[in-house]
């Protein structure tokens, strides 16, 4: 095969997920009555927002060759703490600030410490103690949200500050300013991760740990960095769940740790670590978005969501084995 060829070919394997994005753009819009419409592309692009920046964080966990399935309590862990502290009813207490625009970076470090802190735990215990990661995790799945229930005793918070709730209602070229921030994320994530040595030691990582170390690289040192902001990322999709729902409740987010994982499998993270990128993971949370709006409009029962989407993640591994496979044969 001339290098060309070759090239050509990895290409298409690179970007998979983004053909498969449009075809099945282009499958809905000429079969699903009212797809085609600029304001249904801009309801997959905000419902995209929460799942896309949850989904930054646990791939930058999963391409190291680990695991985190605590993302899904740690974002909830974080839109209460935000609820709790900026809403005016239910359990809220209302804390205001002047002037009021403090409150949007103010509630937006509180959910990146919380999610940070619940990230440097899971770290430790899986970088320093040498702890499974699967078992640290979803330990802190568990207890974190045992967390939420309690601080909330089953309560909501409800009434979120006019000034954080703002960002829930603005739209900037008729996209809502919450998917800018996801997006934005993607965009600061996905030039670290391929223009920072601190990206590539993670992918180095994934790809072979003891390689990595023998090659003097501080692999202790990123992992736990990845993990804490695999935490702080949660915590940031918690903050964007509470401006999207002016509140936060006990079950805030149930499902999207399932969610996530499909998005970061089907975007071509190879669960053995160390091959993946993250605009790839941003075309699969786009992807399983136009499904459940598709779903939604062609008034199918929502159990039709999570079969499709339980068949996507089957077919996404099976191409990871073929991709891995049609490489091995390139090398």
């Amino acid at each position: 095969m001339n290098p060309r060829t070759r090239r050509l070919l990895e290409i298409v394997l690179d970007n998979l997920v983004w053909f498969m994005l449009i075809f099945v753009l282009a499958i809905f819009s000429a079969f699903v009555p009212n797809f085609f419409q600029l304001g249904i592309f801009a309801n997959i692009i905000e419902a995209s927002s929460v799942l896309g920046v949850m989904s930054i964080g646990l791939a930058l966990v999963i391409i190291t060759g680990n695991m985190d399935l605590s993302v899904e309590s740690v974002a909830a862990l974080a839109a209460m703490s935000v609820g709790v502290l900026f809403c005016s009813a239910g359990i809220g207490i209302g804390v205001t600030l002047h002037p009021e625009w403090l409150m949007v970076p103010a509630s937006l470090a509180i959910a990146l410490v919380v999610g940070g802190l619940i990230g440097a735990i899971n770290g430790f215990f899986i970088v320093k103690v040498k702890m499974n990661a699967f078992i640290i995790t979803l330990a802190s799945y568990i207890w974190v949200r045992g967390l939420v229930v309690a601080v909330s005793g089953g309560r909501s918070a409800q009434d979120l500050a006019p000034s954080i709730r703002w960002f829930g209602i603005q739209r900037v070229l008729g996209i809502p300013l919450t998917a800018w921030i996801a997006i934005a994320c993607f965009v600061v994530f996905s030039l670290i991760m391929a223009k920072t040595p601190f990206g590539r030691h993670l992918k180095m990582i994934g790809g072979n740990e003891q390689a990595t170390f023998r090659a003097g690289i501080r692999v202790t040192r990123n992992l736990l960095i990845a993990f804490i902001l695999a935490g702080a990322i949660a915590g940031m999709a918690g903050w964007l769940l509470t401006i999207r729902t002016s509140g936060a409740t006990a079950n805030l987010g149930v499902g999207l740790l399932f969610n996530a994982f499909a998005a970061v499998v089907i975007g071509g993270i190879s669960l053995k670590g160390g091959v993946g990128s993250l605009p790839g993971v941003y075309a699969g949370v786009l992807l399983l978005s136009s499904i459940n709006t598709a779903i939604n409009l062609m008034g199918l029962p929502a159990n039709f969501t999570q079969v499709i989407h339980g068949l996507l993640v089957l077919a996404a591994v099976l191409l990871d084995t073929l991709k891995q496979s049609i490489r091995h044969k390139l090398a």
